[in-house]
């Protein structure tokens, strides 16, 4: 008899008799019920540790609920027929292994019933505008955006292999700097730009991703290369096959040269390596999770990177290291082989230096795939020449003159008439959009019960209250009946989202407006940040909790650092939402600065 069934039995009241005579009895029970009546809850044997009434109103208050004592009684004389059976599956006797491919059954569509899913053409036109001479300095090379790096290889101009070697060399010289290296894939890179460059010169040219190289966020499967998830537990481990944006980047020829840093499990920025720093501000972290992704970009250490979201994760660290973080609709990028936290929020993204070169590889990697149950087709239609003129921008006023907005996103504001755009006064209800958070909690201790429950989580660098261990814990008190109405006031605002977009095309808001970034991640709409102007510091920033006993760094005078904004667009407009960005990029005029010493 296993050790898990004699704790069963010797949990329940019945536990010295035996499983046979448990069983016996339930079916005494049921033999003595006429033909035909049906099974009655509670009538079942009874199972799991003696609960009293002191336990419950204990519970109450986990949960914020009061019962008076008569109700209490009656439950703790009940509850081990009628509810303790439900966690059969996790305590046994019968356990039932959940594969961590095996998704919920319930599935989020953010599309509501009668919207249309996004454009109803397929369309993409890159820029054609002639890249410039190949500069001299491998430096400068580094830092050009991908669209320029495109050309200049597809003109042959610059092989694949110098790039890469250029890359490699950049990844190694300032890693020990930003710590956003988890694993450098030196010899995968070197074969791949190998094969690039033969390929481009038989006339085989792919498209503008051929001979790139890029990194990824370390929640992608790379087939024979670890993929750790940035946590200790799972820092040797090793995949067997690719994830399905892997394979779609190979297809397209880009080279993998890193396995970039992540926020253990995919929380802010402290890995089993240490923490992931700014390029702008060495003394504070880069932000998370796509911790790695934002540094080594902003630093030029790769061409582009795959970044994941599922509260922040993209908008966050492209706002602080002054990228272009695009952050797709829910469903339009499938998510095959890479680390699930949300089923229903989890979404990958591309992270780059200007915001045509976010298009590019939203182009190359969009598309469902049959191991996301939640992945469907979508059309982009996106013309880097178009005009944006007339599309209405809409924006909270109060929000403008508020924490976390500055100087640049009024600035940003401003842009948006300029370059064509007509600014809309829009307004959400005030309600409590933090609460939707209950389901990413749910989800994450769900998907990560097994590591929770185990103490593997304790070998996690960060064990503050703040982050997954303490929060996975405190999940497993959370209520179901509360799960299924946040599910419904998701709805509701998902209803309130598709009013407000009745009335404009875009939305401006301040990057890291805590509302809006909870709700359209909940809702499933896409985002693009970038860089919009630059602002001076006192104090580095950090995504954690403050913390008495480590104060952040102080600043005097203080720093400059580059500030983002964010633009939100209609389900599955990434096309908007890209003509809107390359306009104001263009007329912000600061996307060309680097950070200093890189």
């Amino acid at each position: 008899m296993s050790k898990s069934r004699r704790q069963f039995l010797t949990q329940t009241s019945l536990g010295l008799l035996g499983a046979a005579t448990v069983y016996r009895s339930y079916a005494q029970q049921a033999a003595d019920l006429p033909a035909g009546a049906p099974p009655a809850f509670g009538t079942g044997p009874a199972v799991g540790p003696e609960v009293s009434p002191s336990t419950f109103a204990e519970a109450e208050k986990l949960v914020q609920v009061e019962w008076n004592a008569s109700e209490r009684a009656m439950a703790a004389g009940s509850w081990r027929k009628t509810m303790a059976a439900l966690y059969e599956r996790r305590t046994g006797p019968r356990k039932v292994a959940l594969e961590s491919t095996l998704a919920p059954a319930s599935r989020w569509d953010p599309m509501l019933p009668g919207l249309r899913a996004g454009p109803e053409r397929d369309r993409f036109v890159r820029s054609n505008t002639d890249p410039g001479p190949l500069p001299a300095r491998d430096e400068d090379i580094a830092f050009a955006s991908l669209t320029q790096l495109s050309r200049w290889i597809e003109q042959r101009k610059l092989s694949s292999g110098r790039l890469a070697r250029i890359y490699l060399k950049r990844l190694e010289q300032f890693d020990p700097k930003l710590h956003c290296v988890i694993t450098l894939t030196r010899e995968l890179a070197l074969a791949q730009a190998k094969r690039a460059d033969e390929e481009i010169a038989a006339g085989q040219y792919r498209g503008p991703l051929h001979g790139i190289p890029w990194g990824g966020k370390d929640l992608l499967d790379t087939a024979g290369i670890r993929t750790t998830y940035g946590a200790e537990p799972f820092r040797n481990r090793v995949p067997t096959q690719d994830a399905a944006v892997v394979k779609r980047l190979h297809d397209a020829g880009a080279v993998l040269v890193a396995k970039l840093s992540m926020g253990a499990l995919a929380l802010n920025d402290i890995w089993f390596g240490g923490q992931t720093m700014n390029p702008w501000l060495l003394e504070e972290a880069s932000s998370g999770s796509s911790a790695g992704p934002g540094a080594a970009t902003a630093a030029g250490l790769v061409a582009f990177a795959i970044g994941s979201e599922t509260g922040g994760s993209i908008v966050s660290p492209s706002m602080r290291c002054g990228i272009t973080g695009l952050r797709p609709t829910y469903g339009r990028v499938a998510r095959t082989g890479a680390m699930t936290l949300c089923w229903s929020l989890d979404k990958l993204g591309p992270m780059t230096r200007t915001v045509e070169d976010a298009m590019l590889v939203l182009h190359a990697i969009s598309g469902p795939d049959p191991g996301d149950l939640a992945s469907v087709p979508s059309k982009l239609d996106f013309d880097a020449g178009a005009t944006v003129e007339g599309p209405r921008v809409g924006y909270f006023p109060r929000w403008m003159n508020e924490n976390p907005a500055t100087a640049v996103d009024r600035a940003a504001l401003a842009a948006v008439k300029k370059v064509g755009m007509v600014p809309v006064e829009v307004a959400i209800p005030d309600w409590p959009y933090d609460s939707l958070n209950l389901i990413l909690f749910a989800e994450g201790a769900a998907a990560f019960e097994e590591l929770t429950l185990s103490g593997g989580m304790n070998q996690l660098k960060a064990q503050v209250p703040d982050a997954w261990p303490n929060i996975f814990r405190e999940a497993r008190f959370l209520s179901a009946v509360d799960f299924v109405q946040a599910d419904r006031f998701r709805r509701k605002v998902a209803e309130e989202m598709t009013r407000v977009f009745s009335e404009v095309d875009l939305l401006l808001v301040p990057s890291l407006r805590d509302e809006m970034l909870t709700l359209t991640n909940f809702t499933g709409h896409p985002s693009l940040t970038l860089r919009a102007g630059f602002v001076e510091v006192a104090k580095a920033r950090s995504d954690w909790a403050p913390d008495p006993n480590n104060p952040m760094p102080t600043f005097s005078p203080p720093r400059r650092v580059p500030h983002g904004v964010t633009l939100i667009g209609r389900l599955f407009d990434e096309g908007t939402l890209g003509r809107a960005g390359l306009a104001l990029e263009r007329a912000f005029g600061v996307v060309d600065q680097r950070p200093p010493g890189f």
